[in-house]
């Protein structure tokens, strides 16, 4: 929207839109809006359903899977192509629906428009549709309604909005009609305006429409909600590229065994099925359905702990968690004002103290605003004086006691040009209380005397201003109170002659006070590596008051505004969220850049908020995550996870299961890919040393098919391990293969070809019937000695236990049972092309599996001894 109109007079801006304060003609509005058009935010344009649908098969681990599924049909595999369509389909499915839901989150912000509007006709109001507002056009807006459009206020009578949605501020904004001459004031502080959307709370107003539609700062939210993509996840990019060099690996393999074979003078059509064989086996088919598997479980973990999963990647994402952008209002504070400091009778303290002009201060409080309770006995009203309520019934004084013994008899509203109210009470002994509340330099103003000890004294100005001064410092917002008694009912009651001569009787100090569980929670980021920051719209004292409280800076570390960043080139903007920890006074442009320059130095942000001004935000970052209680749709419909309890401690809960999720993933990678490369290295290498195709193809299907789905299914069950919020979070560009993956899958298959090889070299000598049987059951015990033994990267088999992970212990033998039928059923026998072996020869297979165990377990305890741990890094011991 253009930023002048809230610099202008109110005859400028009726003179500049060619209108009068009794609005335009019907005939006049109707001409408008055919230049202007509706008064709605545009659609932007989405992807299409079946564009969507494509999408979902446009991954390489995908079109890896898919050429499986072909190679499998045509050499006769046909359970394995089920078992691979299957996969796909279900991973199109539940892909293309967390697509298609997120592209509602525009239709959320459409439906936060008011429906109606009342509008001057010739000084007559009239109620339209409000999308058929246009610029100059007088509205009527009063409590209750949604203000249709941006306005110019011509008149504001006691008027507040709250404008939390679109700004993060606490409280209702009290409204002006004067002009404001700073050019580049936040949207917050632009007090003669009230935006399309944001909400009446109290009093009535007039305003001239001055931007409707796509130019409102909704339609500016709009266009930036449309314009910000979903990044990838750093698991799908991380698939992505092990998708495409498995491709590459596979291919190259399968020709040399296929040319390998020819030269050695196998027949070309065995040799060609068993290269297309061993590239189904060496392509990991279970790891989209482990995948799947494991965030589907993650999201259900996450719902018993109050947060819902709108996108399953989301789950992962939350485990490669760099840095944790959260607003404030709502999130890390409870959103409702209370009163957290008190100054009466010449001390400051955090609770009421006693004596008479305490209990007079208690009195204010309970009976001098018009906050009520409900049927159910939860307080309702203005923020401020709900705090008041509230605070007043903790200390004993109940509001329907209090007008027992206070009736009131005449008040003055709130008003934003006198920033005070007056409420008169009758005493019991016929003379009247008048009692005044407002800003503290303004009452000050009026007071001429200080209740000091139940009478009267002088008062001291500066030592007052001071003491409001440093509440004001604290992030406080600052109520005065005065009062006045009157010999009986005052016969004139006007501002002028009741808010004069006053006592002053205290200040009160109120405050949107941090959730209990958001100090604990910034603690656990903080030892978890991960760095959280404050991006709000509200004032900067109060965004710096919350972040020392909650431990996110200290009390001297700066506060960076949205004033300060604009104009800001992107190089500065980049060196300075290195190390700003709290941002203050931001529009949801400001928001969103601070994420883009997280991300471009290489970060995974996490954004949480519940504004509609978060909502852009949200949709931009890694991962979005929108409070389910307070929160707007909007923010929730952008979001990849709501929070259903607004528990910023869920968050950090929700981290931890992602950590496990990726650690339970990196799990099954390296089990997968060391039984594969074991099962690759054994037929590559046997041609190589002169032995005879070690497998067939129905036996390369079976081991992949058996030993790659029970147990690597099992892994996504694995536990989180003790550690896993005392280490620092992953880089975000790390390889699935770092920290030593990649060397261990080599090694071990390795190993494991050795065993086999070894056995095919000494049977084939002396026991011709025996030696592929005993080939395919090493093969496959061994691997599942090494399921068992890829459980931690670091932690023993013997300290995690066998009954930590039950799903594991029973696939193991479930899938050792199944292979046994293999070698000793007969009817199974003939198909697999196996021979019943004797009991010292199957201990032989047993004991090649505890070879596996044991070389593994040497490698985790070489690595306990050489590398520190992830904990003694974490903590520095």
């Amino acid at each position: 929207m253009t930023d002048t109109w809230h610099q202008r007079s109110a005859g400028e801006v009726l003179e500049r839109l060619a209108t009068t304060a009794a609005g335009l003609s019907a005939g006049e509005s109707a001409r408008r809006r055919l230049e202007s058009g509706p008064n709605e935010l545009a659609a932007t344009p989405g992807r299409s359903p079946l564009r969507m649908l494509i999408g979902q098969f446009t991954d390489y681990m995908i079109l890896v899977l898919i050429a499986a599924a072909v190679i499998s049909g045509v050499i006769g595999d046909l359970a394995d192509t089920i078992v691979i369509v299957v996969i796909v389909v279900l991973n199109a499915v539940i892909g293309f629906f967390q697509e298609y839901r997120a592209e509602r989150a525009l239709a959320a912000l459409k439906a936060m428009a008011a429906p109606t509007a009342t509008v001057l006709r010739g000084g007559r109001p009239v109620t339209l549709p409000a999308s058929e507002l246009v610029a100059g056009d007088a509205v009527l807006i009063d409590a209750g309604r949604i203000v249709p459009a941006d306005l110019r206020l011509l008149e504001a009578a006691s008027l507040r909005v709250n404008e939390s949605a679109l700004t993060g501020e606490s409280v209702p904004v009290d409204k002006i009609t004067g002009a404001l001459p700073a050019p580049d004031l936040p949207i917050g502080d632009r007090r003669n305006m009230a935006f399309k959307g944001t909400a009446v709370s109290h009093g009535r107003g007039l305003g001239i429409v001055v931007e409707t539609g796509m130019r409102t700062e909704f339609g500016r939210i709009a266009q930036l909600l449309g314009q910000a993509e979903d990044p990838e996840t750093p698991l799908q990019r991380r698939l992505d590229a092990f998708g495409r060099g498995l491709a590459l690996v596979v291919l190259v393999i399968c020709g040399i065994v296929f040319v390998t074979g020819l030269l050695r003078g196998e027949p070309a059509l065995p040799m060609f099925l068993t290269a297309l064989s061993l590239a189904v086996a060496a392509i990991p088919e279970a790891l989209p359905a482990v995948v799947s598997i494991a965030l589907a479980l993650g999201a259900r973990r996450m719902m018993a702990q109050h947060a819902l999963i709108r996108r399953l990647p989301a789950v992962e994402t939350l485990g490669s968690v760099t840095v944790i952008c959260s607003d404030k209002t709502g999130t890390l504070t409870a959103n409702e004002m209370r009163v957290e400091q008190y100054y009466c009778d010449g001390a400051a303290a955090t609770a009421p103290g006693s004596g008479p002009d305490w209990d007079l201060l208690l009195e204010a409080m309970t009976v001098s605003h018009d906050a009520t309770t409900d049927e159910a006995g939860f307080p309702v009203g203005d923020p401020t004086e709900v705090a008041l309520l509230v605070a007043a019934r903790q200390a004993g004084r109940h509001r329907a006691s209090g007008d027992a013994r206070l009736p009131r008899v005449a008040e003055l509203p709130f008003d934003s040009g006198r920033k005070c109210m007056t409420t008169l009470h009758q005493l019991a002994d016929g003379r009247t209380l008048s009692i005044t509340k407002g800003a503290p330099e303004v009452l000050l103003a009026r007071c001429v005397r200080e209740c000091r000890g139940g009478v009267q004294a002088g008062l001291d100005r500066p030592v007052l201003l001071a003491a409001a001064d440093r509440m004001a410092a604290d992030g406080l917002r600052v109520l005065a109170v005065g009062v006045r008694h009157w010999p009986g009912i005052p016969p004139e009651v006007t501002p002028g002659a009741i808010e004069q001569d006053l006592d002053f009787l205290g200040f009160l100090g109120l405050l949107d006070p941090p959730r209990p569980e958001a100090g604990p929670a910034i603690a656990d980021c903080l030892q978890a590596g991960i760095v959280p920051m404050m991006i709000t719209g509200d004032h900067p004292l109060t965004a710096r008051a919350v972040a020392v409280r909650l431990g996110l800076q200290d009390a001297g570390a700066p506060v960076v505004t949205g004033a300060g960043l604009e104009g800001l080139p992107d190089p500065e903007l980049d060196r300075l969220v290195r190390d700003a920890r709290v941002y203050a006074r931001v529009s949801p442009e400001h928001k969103l850049r601070i994420v883009a320059a997280l991300q471009r130095q290489g970060q995974v942000v996490a954004m949480t908020g519940d504004g509609v001004n978060d909502a852009p935000a949200l949709k931009r970052a890694d991962i979005g995550v929108a409070m389910g209680m307070a929160g707007t749709d909007v923010a929730r419909e952008a979001s990849d996870m709501v929070l259903l309890d607004d528990n910023f401690a869920t968050v950090v809960r929700a981290v931890r299961e992602g950590r496990r999720i990726y650690d339970n993933l990196r799990r099954f990678i390296r089990y997968v890919l060391t039984t594969n490369s074991g099962e690759i290295l054994t037929i590559f290498l046997a041609p190589l040393l002169g032995l005879p195709m070690p497998l067939i193809p129905i036996q390369i299907l079976w081991i992949n098919l058996l030993t790659d789905g029970l147990p690597g299914l099992a892994l996504a069950a694995e536990p989180a391990e003790k550690n896993i919020m005392r280490r620092p979070p992953r880089p975000p560009g790390e390889s699935v293969f770092a920290r030593g993956l990649g060397m261990h899958a080599v090694l071990v298959g390795l190993l494991m070809a050795a065993l086999a090889l070894g056995a095919q070299a000494w049977y084939v000598a002396r026991d011709p019937a025996l030696w592929q049987t005993m080939v395919f059951t090493i093969l496959c015990f061994a691997q599942l000695g090494h399921v068992l033994a890829v459980r931690s990267e670091e932690t023993s088999l013997f300290t995690l236990g066998l009954l930590s992970n039950r799903p594991l212990l029973g696939a193991v033998v479930l899938t050792a049972a199944l292979q046994l039928a293999v070698v000793y059923v007969p009817a199974l026998n003939a198909l697999f092309r196996t021979t019943p072996l004797p009991l010292p020869d199957l201990a032989l297979c047993i004991a090649a599996a505890t070879v596996i165990l044991g070389a593994v377990e040497l490698e985790k305890w070489a690595r306990r001894r050489q590398v520190p741990s992830a904990t003694a890094l974490a903590t520095g011991r």
